[in-house]
Protein backbone atom coordinates (compact mmCIF):
# COMPACT_ATOMS: atom_id res chain seq x y z
CA UNK A 1 0.00 0.00 0.00
CA UNK A 2 2.86 1.94 0.61
CA UNK A 3 4.65 1.46 -2.63
CA UNK A 4 1.47 2.61 -4.46
CA UNK A 5 1.07 5.52 -2.26
CA UNK A 6 4.46 6.97 -3.04
CA UNK A 7 3.85 6.09 -6.51
CA UNK A 8 0.62 8.08 -6.48
CA UNK A 9 1.76 11.14 -4.54
CA UNK A 10 5.17 11.66 -6.72
CA UNK A 11 3.83 11.31 -10.09
CA UNK A 12 4.84 14.41 -11.99
CA UNK A 13 5.95 16.35 -8.67
CA UNK A 14 8.18 18.44 -9.31
CA UNK A 15 10.22 19.71 -5.73
CA UNK A 16 11.71 22.70 -7.70
CA UNK A 17 7.94 24.49 -7.47
CA UNK A 18 6.36 26.36 -4.97
CA UNK A 19 3.57 23.59 -4.12
CA UNK A 20 0.25 25.80 -4.27
CA UNK A 21 -2.98 25.84 -6.21
CA UNK A 22 -2.55 29.76 -7.07
CA UNK A 23 0.81 31.60 -7.94
CA UNK A 24 -0.06 34.26 -5.52
CA UNK A 25 -0.79 31.66 -2.57
CA UNK A 26 1.63 32.60 0.38
CA UNK A 27 2.84 29.03 2.08
CA UNK A 28 3.46 29.56 5.79
CA UNK A 29 6.18 28.04 7.73
CA UNK A 30 5.74 27.62 11.29
CA UNK A 31 9.18 27.46 12.60
CA UNK A 32 10.92 26.46 15.51
CA UNK A 33 14.15 25.69 17.49
CA UNK A 34 15.47 23.18 19.73
CA UNK A 35 18.67 23.52 20.89
CA UNK A 36 20.10 20.38 21.86
CA UNK A 37 24.12 21.70 23.38
CA UNK A 38 26.40 24.71 23.39
CA UNK A 39 29.80 23.48 22.00
CA UNK A 40 31.34 27.11 22.31
CA UNK A 41 31.94 30.27 22.92
CA UNK A 42 34.97 31.51 21.23
CA UNK A 43 35.61 34.64 22.70
CA UNK A 44 38.92 35.21 20.27
CA UNK A 45 37.06 34.89 17.50
CA UNK A 46 33.66 35.99 18.35
CA UNK A 47 31.83 33.12 17.50
CA UNK A 48 28.75 30.76 19.15
CA UNK A 49 28.93 26.98 18.05
CA UNK A 50 25.34 25.34 18.57
CA UNK A 51 23.52 22.08 18.30
CA UNK A 52 20.32 22.94 17.13
CA UNK A 53 17.18 21.11 15.87
CA UNK A 54 15.46 23.51 13.52
CA UNK A 55 11.68 22.63 13.50
CA UNK A 56 9.30 23.57 10.43
CA UNK A 57 6.25 22.94 9.55
CA UNK A 58 3.86 23.59 6.22
CA UNK A 59 1.30 22.41 3.73
CA UNK A 60 2.28 20.91 0.45
CA UNK A 61 -1.16 20.72 -1.01
CA UNK A 62 0.29 18.63 -3.77
CA UNK A 63 0.72 15.61 -1.01
CA UNK A 64 -2.64 15.08 -0.04
CA UNK A 65 -4.33 11.53 0.11
CA UNK A 66 -7.74 9.63 1.22
CA UNK A 67 -6.36 7.24 4.06
CA UNK A 68 -9.28 5.09 3.58
CA UNK A 69 -7.80 4.35 -0.08
CA UNK A 70 -4.54 3.14 1.33
CA UNK A 71 -5.33 1.02 4.26
CA UNK A 72 -5.67 3.61 6.56
CA UNK A 73 -2.05 5.36 5.85
CA UNK A 74 -2.03 8.60 7.79
CA UNK A 75 1.52 9.65 7.35
CA UNK A 76 4.93 8.25 5.73
CA UNK A 77 8.75 9.43 5.67
CA UNK A 78 10.10 10.47 2.44
CA UNK A 79 13.16 11.96 1.82
CA UNK A 80 13.56 15.48 2.66
CA UNK A 81 15.70 15.77 -0.74
CA UNK A 82 12.60 14.54 -2.81
CA UNK A 83 10.31 17.23 -1.93
CA UNK A 84 9.91 21.15 -1.78
CA UNK A 85 11.50 22.35 0.99
CA UNK A 86 11.87 26.18 2.47
CA UNK A 87 14.84 27.33 2.02
CA UNK A 88 15.55 28.85 5.70
CA UNK A 89 19.54 29.08 6.31
CA UNK A 90 21.05 30.98 9.29
CA UNK A 91 22.30 34.60 8.26
CA UNK A 92 25.06 35.19 10.50
CA UNK A 93 26.88 32.04 9.75
CA UNK A 94 30.54 32.53 10.30
CA UNK A 95 31.55 29.27 8.48
CA UNK A 96 30.32 29.75 5.20
CA UNK A 97 28.00 27.01 5.16
CA UNK A 98 24.51 28.69 5.43
CA UNK A 99 22.21 25.67 5.53
CA UNK A 100 24.05 24.04 8.27
CA UNK A 101 21.43 20.89 8.50
CA UNK A 102 21.67 17.35 7.66
CA UNK A 103 19.11 16.51 5.06
CA UNK A 104 16.73 14.14 7.54
CA UNK A 105 13.70 12.56 6.28
CA UNK A 106 10.15 14.60 6.50
CA UNK A 107 7.22 13.24 7.95
CA UNK A 108 3.91 13.44 5.56
CA UNK A 109 0.88 13.50 6.81
CA UNK A 110 -2.66 13.11 4.77
CA UNK A 111 -3.83 16.47 4.94
CA UNK A 112 -0.54 17.57 2.95
CA UNK A 113 1.37 18.67 6.37
CA UNK A 114 4.82 18.05 6.38
CA UNK A 115 7.21 18.07 9.62
CA UNK A 116 10.99 18.43 8.96
CA UNK A 117 13.23 18.50 11.59
CA UNK A 118 17.01 18.04 10.81
CA UNK A 119 19.64 18.82 13.03
CA UNK A 120 21.87 21.25 12.46
CA UNK A 121 25.34 22.69 13.85
CA UNK A 122 25.72 26.05 13.43
CA UNK A 123 28.90 28.20 13.78
CA UNK A 124 27.24 31.91 13.95
CA UNK A 125 28.91 35.15 14.99
CA UNK A 126 28.30 36.98 18.59
CA UNK A 127 29.59 40.53 18.95
CA UNK A 128 31.48 39.86 22.55
CA UNK A 129 31.37 42.46 25.19
CA UNK A 130 34.31 41.40 27.42
CA UNK A 131 34.01 44.72 30.16
CA UNK A 132 33.62 42.26 33.15
CA UNK A 133 35.51 39.08 31.59
CA UNK A 134 35.15 36.62 33.96
CA UNK A 135 32.11 37.95 35.00
CA UNK A 136 30.58 38.69 31.64
CA UNK A 137 27.24 37.96 30.16
CA UNK A 138 26.40 37.70 26.66
CA UNK A 139 24.08 38.40 24.00
CA UNK A 140 24.50 36.12 21.10
CA UNK A 141 21.71 35.81 18.31
CA UNK A 142 20.62 33.49 15.39
CA UNK A 143 18.99 35.01 12.42
CA UNK A 144 16.99 32.62 10.30
CA UNK A 145 14.84 33.28 7.08
CA UNK A 146 14.68 32.34 3.72
CA UNK A 147 17.23 33.07 1.09
CA UNK A 148 15.12 32.98 -1.63
CA UNK A 149 11.74 33.39 -0.88
CA UNK A 150 9.91 37.15 -0.08
CA UNK A 151 7.12 37.28 2.55
CA UNK A 152 4.42 37.04 -0.32
CA UNK A 153 5.22 33.84 -1.19
CA UNK A 154 7.15 32.33 1.98
CA UNK A 155 6.16 33.79 5.44
CA UNK A 156 7.70 32.60 8.71
CA UNK A 157 5.05 32.01 12.01
CA UNK A 158 6.81 31.45 15.34
CA UNK A 159 5.97 28.13 17.14
CA UNK A 160 7.00 29.23 20.35
CA UNK A 161 8.49 32.55 21.47
CA UNK A 162 11.23 30.17 23.68
CA UNK A 163 13.85 28.02 22.49
CA UNK A 164 12.84 24.42 23.60
CA UNK A 165 16.27 22.98 25.94
CA UNK A 166 13.94 20.13 27.35
CA UNK A 167 17.17 18.00 25.95
CA UNK A 168 19.41 20.24 26.70
CA UNK A 169 23.27 19.10 27.38
CA UNK A 170 24.79 21.61 30.02
CA UNK A 171 27.73 23.85 29.30
CA UNK A 172 31.05 23.40 31.69
CA UNK A 173 31.73 27.35 30.80
CA UNK A 174 28.54 29.00 29.92
CA UNK A 175 24.99 29.19 31.39
CA UNK A 176 21.69 29.97 29.08
CA UNK A 177 19.61 32.92 31.51
CA UNK A 178 17.43 33.23 28.46
CA UNK A 179 16.60 31.96 24.81
CA UNK A 180 13.87 34.06 23.36
CA UNK A 181 12.37 34.64 19.81
CA UNK A 182 10.77 37.00 17.96
CA UNK A 183 9.25 37.52 14.38
CA UNK A 184 10.43 40.25 12.31
CA UNK A 185 10.93 41.61 8.83
CA UNK A 186 13.08 43.59 6.50
CA UNK A 187 11.94 45.63 3.46
CA UNK A 188 14.23 45.62 -0.03
CA UNK A 189 11.75 48.04 -2.38
CA UNK A 190 8.48 46.56 -2.71
CA UNK A 191 9.29 43.20 -1.01
CA UNK A 192 9.44 42.27 2.33
CA UNK A 193 11.50 39.27 3.65
CA UNK A 194 10.52 37.59 6.83
CA UNK A 195 12.65 36.11 9.42
CA UNK A 196 13.18 35.21 12.98
CA UNK A 197 15.80 36.25 15.83
CA UNK A 198 16.54 33.75 18.48
CA UNK A 199 18.48 35.54 21.62
CA UNK A 200 20.66 33.80 24.08
CA UNK A 201 21.70 35.70 27.30
CA UNK A 202 24.66 33.67 28.47
CA UNK A 203 26.17 33.81 31.82
CA UNK A 204 30.18 32.57 32.14
CA UNK A 205 30.74 30.25 35.14
CA UNK A 206 33.37 32.14 36.26
CA UNK A 207 34.95 29.30 38.92
CA UNK A 208 38.11 28.20 36.41
CA UNK A 209 38.71 31.62 36.47
CA UNK A 210 38.65 32.85 39.46
CA UNK A 211 40.77 30.08 40.92
CA UNK A 212 43.55 30.15 38.41
CA UNK A 213 43.51 33.58 37.05
CA UNK A 214 42.28 35.82 39.50
CA UNK A 215 43.05 34.21 43.30
CA UNK A 216 47.16 33.96 41.98
CA UNK A 217 46.49 37.87 40.96
CA UNK A 218 44.98 38.85 44.30
CA UNK A 219 48.07 36.86 45.86
CA UNK A 220 50.59 38.60 43.92
CA UNK A 221 49.13 42.12 44.86
CA UNK A 222 49.65 41.37 48.59
CA UNK A 223 52.62 40.12 48.14
CA UNK A 224 53.90 43.31 46.68
CA UNK A 225 52.35 44.81 49.75
CA UNK A 226 54.92 42.21 51.60
CA UNK A 227 57.73 43.81 50.12
CA UNK A 228 57.78 46.68 52.67
CA UNK A 229 57.57 44.40 55.79
CA UNK A 230 61.20 42.85 54.77
CA UNK A 231 64.09 44.44 56.30
CA UNK A 232 65.51 47.46 54.18
CA UNK A 233 69.29 45.05 54.97
CA UNK A 234 67.85 42.13 53.08
CA UNK A 235 68.77 42.00 49.64
CA UNK A 236 65.30 40.24 48.19
CA UNK A 237 63.07 43.59 48.62
CA UNK A 238 64.15 44.16 44.97
CA UNK A 239 64.10 40.84 43.57
CA UNK A 240 60.58 40.00 45.28
CA UNK A 241 58.73 42.70 43.37
CA UNK A 242 60.69 42.12 40.14
CA UNK A 243 59.30 38.71 40.36
CA UNK A 244 55.62 39.66 41.04
CA UNK A 245 56.21 41.71 37.95
CA UNK A 246 57.45 39.06 35.52
CA UNK A 247 54.83 36.71 36.68
CA UNK A 248 51.88 39.63 36.39
CA UNK A 249 53.44 39.97 32.90
CA UNK A 250 53.00 36.25 32.01
CA UNK A 251 49.46 36.83 33.42
CA UNK A 252 48.71 39.77 31.14
CA UNK A 253 50.18 37.12 27.86
CA UNK A 254 47.63 34.65 29.29
CA UNK A 255 44.32 36.90 28.86
CA UNK A 256 45.52 38.37 25.73
CA UNK A 257 45.04 34.83 24.31
CA UNK A 258 41.66 34.69 25.59
CA UNK A 259 39.60 37.60 24.86
CA UNK A 260 39.25 39.25 21.52
CA UNK A 261 41.64 41.94 20.52
CA UNK A 262 40.05 45.35 20.63
CA UNK A 263 40.29 48.88 21.30
CA UNK A 264 36.54 50.07 22.47
CA UNK A 265 36.70 48.24 25.72
CA UNK A 266 39.22 46.80 28.58
CA UNK A 267 38.57 43.95 30.16
CA UNK A 268 37.66 44.22 33.89
CA UNK A 269 40.50 41.64 34.76
CA UNK A 270 42.84 43.33 32.29
CA UNK A 271 42.17 47.00 33.83
CA UNK A 272 42.83 44.41 37.26
CA UNK A 273 46.41 43.12 36.06
CA UNK A 274 47.14 46.52 34.73
CA UNK A 275 46.41 48.52 38.25
CA UNK A 276 48.81 45.71 39.71
CA UNK A 277 51.58 46.09 37.45
CA UNK A 278 51.40 49.74 37.70
CA UNK A 279 51.60 49.46 41.36
CA UNK A 280 54.26 47.17 41.92
CA UNK A 281 56.46 49.09 39.55
CA UNK A 282 55.42 52.32 42.25
CA UNK A 283 56.34 49.92 44.68
CA UNK A 284 60.10 48.92 43.32
CA UNK A 285 60.95 52.58 43.44
CA UNK A 286 59.82 53.35 46.71
CA UNK A 287 61.66 50.07 47.25
CA UNK A 288 64.70 51.64 46.24
CA UNK A 289 64.59 54.54 47.67
CA UNK A 290 63.92 53.19 51.03
CA UNK A 291 67.26 51.31 50.41
CA UNK A 292 69.03 54.48 49.95
CA UNK A 293 67.29 55.80 53.51
CA UNK A 294 68.74 52.59 55.08
CA UNK A 295 72.17 53.31 53.99
CA UNK A 296 73.03 56.58 54.19
CA UNK A 297 74.92 58.24 57.47
CA UNK A 298 77.22 60.78 57.42
CA UNK A 299 80.31 59.54 56.01
CA UNK A 300 78.11 59.63 52.68
CA UNK A 301 77.33 62.87 53.62
CA UNK A 302 73.95 62.53 54.22
CA UNK A 303 73.49 64.53 57.55
CA UNK A 304 69.50 64.59 59.03
CA UNK A 305 67.97 67.54 59.21
CA UNK A 306 66.31 67.68 62.28
CA UNK A 307 62.63 68.01 60.60
CA UNK A 308 63.35 64.79 59.86
CA UNK A 309 64.25 63.75 63.36
CA UNK A 310 61.21 65.01 64.85
CA UNK A 311 59.14 63.83 62.36
CA UNK A 312 60.43 60.23 61.86
CA UNK A 313 62.38 59.77 65.13
CA UNK A 314 59.49 61.22 67.21
CA UNK A 315 56.29 61.33 66.18
CA UNK A 316 55.47 58.88 63.30
CA UNK A 317 56.69 56.35 65.27
CA UNK A 318 53.88 56.69 67.95
CA UNK A 319 51.48 56.82 65.31
CA UNK A 320 52.36 53.98 63.40
CA UNK A 321 52.72 52.06 67.05
CA UNK A 322 56.19 51.86 66.50
CA UNK A 323 58.83 51.09 69.31
CA UNK A 324 60.16 54.24 69.85
CA UNK A 325 63.56 55.49 69.04
CA UNK A 326 65.64 56.16 71.51
CA UNK A 327 68.16 58.77 71.00
CA UNK A 328 71.78 58.43 72.48
CA UNK A 329 73.54 61.46 73.92
CA UNK A 330 77.37 61.60 74.01
CA UNK A 331 79.59 59.15 75.37
CA UNK A 332 79.53 58.65 79.10
CA UNK A 333 82.07 61.92 81.40
CA UNK A 334 81.46 65.35 81.42
CA UNK A 335 83.79 67.34 79.76
CA UNK A 336 84.73 68.82 83.42
CA UNK A 337 85.94 65.73 84.92
CA UNK A 338 87.99 65.02 81.48
CA UNK A 339 89.98 67.99 81.94
CA UNK A 340 90.09 67.57 85.68
CA UNK A 341 91.64 64.06 84.77
CA UNK A 342 93.77 65.41 81.91
CA UNK A 343 94.96 67.71 84.67
CA UNK A 344 96.13 65.14 86.78
CA UNK A 345 97.64 63.16 84.37
CA UNK A 346 99.76 65.65 81.86
CA UNK A 347 101.87 62.65 80.30
CA UNK A 348 98.62 60.94 79.04
CA UNK A 349 96.82 64.27 77.97
CA UNK A 350 97.38 64.41 74.17
CA UNK A 351 96.74 60.27 73.83
CA UNK A 352 93.61 61.00 76.21
CA UNK A 353 92.47 63.84 73.98
CA UNK A 354 92.99 61.89 70.48
CA UNK A 355 90.98 58.34 71.71
CA UNK A 356 88.23 60.75 73.34
CA UNK A 357 87.53 62.67 70.20
CA UNK A 358 88.07 59.10 68.15
CA UNK A 359 85.61 57.68 70.22
CA UNK A 360 83.26 60.25 69.93
CA UNK A 361 83.25 60.41 66.47
CA UNK A 362 82.51 56.67 65.99
CA UNK A 363 79.74 57.31 68.55
CA UNK A 364 78.17 60.21 66.57
CA UNK A 365 78.71 57.92 63.15
CA UNK A 366 76.76 54.92 64.59
CA UNK A 367 74.03 57.08 65.92
CA UNK A 368 73.65 58.38 62.28
CA UNK A 369 73.35 55.26 60.97
CA UNK A 370 70.99 53.99 63.60
CA UNK A 371 69.11 57.04 62.90
CA UNK A 372 68.67 56.30 59.02
CA UNK A 373 67.90 52.89 59.80
CA UNK A 374 65.23 53.52 62.00
CA UNK A 375 63.97 56.33 59.21
CA UNK A 376 63.88 53.81 56.56
CA UNK A 377 61.82 51.30 59.07
CA UNK A 378 59.64 54.13 59.50
CA UNK A 379 58.59 54.65 55.69
CA UNK A 380 58.74 50.55 55.18
CA UNK A 381 55.89 51.11 57.75
CA UNK A 382 54.25 53.64 56.25
CA UNK A 383 54.06 52.35 52.87
CA UNK A 384 52.84 49.16 53.94
CA UNK A 385 50.05 50.65 55.05
CA UNK A 386 49.30 52.67 52.29
CA UNK A 387 49.91 50.20 49.76
CA UNK A 388 47.52 47.66 51.97
CA UNK A 389 44.84 49.99 51.66
CA UNK A 390 45.12 51.09 47.84
CA UNK A 391 45.09 47.22 47.44
CA UNK A 392 42.35 46.36 49.13
CA UNK A 393 40.23 49.64 48.55
CA UNK A 394 41.59 49.09 44.28
CA UNK A 395 40.15 45.24 44.31
CA UNK A 396 36.81 46.29 45.69
CA UNK A 397 36.39 49.22 43.34
CA UNK A 398 37.23 47.31 40.20
CA UNK A 399 35.17 44.11 41.33
CA UNK A 400 32.02 45.02 43.21
CA UNK A 401 30.38 46.91 39.64
CA UNK A 402 31.14 43.06 38.22
CA UNK A 403 29.97 41.45 40.72
CA UNK A 404 26.43 43.36 41.09
CA UNK A 405 26.10 42.66 37.09
CA UNK A 406 26.95 39.28 37.56
CA UNK A 407 24.85 38.37 40.79
CA UNK A 408 21.90 40.59 38.82
CA UNK A 409 18.78 39.36 37.43
CA UNK A 410 18.40 39.66 33.55
CA UNK A 411 15.25 41.47 32.46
Amino acid sequence: MEDSLLRNLFRGYQKWVRPVQHANDTITVRFGLKISQLVDVDEKNQLMTTNVWLWQEWVDVKLKWNPDDYGGITSIRVPSETIWLPDIVLYENADGRFEGSLMTKAIVRWDGTITWTPPASYKSSCTMDVTFFPFDRQNCSMKFGSWTYDGNMVDLVLVDHYVDRKDFFDNGEWEILNATGVKGSRRDGVYWYPFVTYSFILKRLPLFYTLFLIIPCLGLSFLTVLVFYLPSDEGEKLSLSTSVLVSLTVFLLVIEEIIPSSSKVIPLIGEYLLFIMIFVTFSIIVTVFVINVHHRSSATYHPMAPWVKSLFLQRLPRLLCMRGHTDRGPLGGKEDENQAWLAMLEKATNSVRYISRHIKKEHFIREVVQDWKFVAQVLDRIFLWAFLSVSILGTILIFTPALQMYLSTPS
